[in-house]
């Protein structure tokens, strides 16, 4: 069963291959998005030194580093689901000897890889060579940041999943998915760092899942979080890998009742 599994991750893979031109252009968008971004930052900094714990070539950093990690851990899982949801075919799925969601991850992860390989490392080798960007030294630090982009993934993917469920119990969720794309970008710490919101607003974000899909993984690899803090964040980060398997599990049993009920 498990190489079923892998083998949906190399079937999106090539799939997303077929239409790779049209990620060419997503490399120069994410591009001038982090050029956008830097020359903001940098009219703020004037002569600062340092804002929020970041000096602006961290600061760069961690715009360029943080655009091409949503690169890999952007997928669109919840309008797949809410579409396999509406018209029905989600049905089919209910009676095929394979976990639905778990599909739904693997075949998110294949287009992940994909936009890694051919979007973000590219994306990133631009950035570098037009933004003043600085790159970790320490392969530790490397590896420490791959394992927490993987998490992200799986966390971006699961709240993807709850907001797609949620088409089971609404007529239409679009508004619900627009809404949940803005405040990943806003409160992942993809726009603006978290650090940088007021005080109640960072202690409220700190007690929700976004901040684990952006925000830490680039404080790693800027080097604002180090040593024995390392191990926190990856903490926080398996938490709310754990903590949201709860609700989906709550709701995906609430959804196969409720279709069994449409359906009798």
């Amino acid at each position: 069963m498990t190489g079923a599994y892998l083998e949906l991750i190399r079937m999106r893979f090539l799939m997303m291959l077929a239409y790779r031109v049209n990620y060419y252009s997503g490399i120069l968008i994410y591009v001038l998005n982090i050029g956008a971004q830097y020359f903001l930052w940098k009219a703020i900094y004037q002569d600062n030194g340092t804002l929020a714990g970041l000096d602006m070539t961290q600061m760069t950093t961690y715009v360029a580093v943080s655009w091409m990690a949503r690169a890999f851990y952007f997928n669109n899982l919840d309008r797949e689901i809410a579409g396999e949801i509406k018209d029905g075919s989600v049905a089919i799925q209910f009676i095929r000897p394979y976990q639905y969601l778990l599909v739904k991850v693997m075949q998110g992860m294949g287009e992940g890889i994909f936009r890694l390989l051919l979007f973000s490392i590219p994306g990133m080798i631009a950035a570098c060579l037009i933004f003043p960007v600085k790159l970790p030294a320490n392969p530790g630090t490397w590896l420490i940041f791959l394992l927490m982009l993987g998490m992200a993934f799986l966390i971006n993917s699961q709240i993807n999943i709850l907001t797609g469920l949620f088409a089971f119990f609404v007529e239409n969720n679009e508004g619900m998915m627009r809404m949940k794309r803005v405040a990943v970008d806003l409160f992942s710490g993809l726009i603006i760092p978290v650090t940088f919101f007021p005080g109640w607003a960072e202690t409220l974000l700190r007690l929700l899942p976004f901040q684990a899909i952006t925000y830490l993984p680039g404080a790693v690899f800027t080097g604002k979080v180090t040593g024995g803090s390392v191990g926190g964040v990856l903490g926080v980060q398996l938490f709310w890998f754990l903590a949201l398997l709860i609700p989906i599990y709550a709701m995906w049993r609430r959804a196969r009742y409720r279709l069994f009920v449409q359906g009798g």
